[in-house]
């Protein structure tokens, strides 16, 4: 199954999805967590499908969430893609092993993503007390 992460901004994202109906209705076939405090989390079977939600909660996502993680089994158990990143492996613009090189790194503290910092290369992270997120060149850079 691939895993959606979808961290809120300055405000509960849980509460602000739920709250308004098209939003509700998008997510209402999905088993809503909220791995960290901050963040609701989904699973679809797909990447594809992955997408295709993210796409279809954009409106909501560009007001209430600063970022919308993927984690898809067939590329990586532990690291995440930016939504960008996603996209372009779904559309076939990169190949997966051509992705391992920019990464934002999310802190877990207190049960929660604290801000990101960035990284490149094969550095060894922290899987338990870190949220690795690999990004494309353009997300890195700017």
């Amino acid at each position: 199954m691939t895993q959606v992460c979808l961290v809120g901004g300055d405000c509960d994202i849980r509460y602000e999805l739920l709250s308004r109906e098209t939003a509700r209705r998008a997510l209402s076939t999905y088993d809503l967590t909220e791995p960290y405090t901050n963040t609701l989390s989904l699973s679809t079977v797909s990447l594809g499908a992955a997408v295709s939600l993210l796409n279809d909660l954009n409106w909501y996502l560009v007001r209430f969430a600063s970022d919308a993680l993927v984690r898809d089994p067939s590329i990586s158990d532990t690291e995440w893609l930016s939504r960008p990143l996603a996209e372009a492996i779904r559309d076939g613009r990169l190949q997966p092993d051509e992705t391992d090189d920019t990464y934002r790194i999310y802190p877990i503290e207190d049960g929660a993503l604290a801000a990101p910092s960035f990284a490149s290369g094969r550095d060894a992270f922290d899987h338990e007390n870190e949220l690795v997120v690999r990004v494309t060149e353009d997300e890195y850079e700017g």
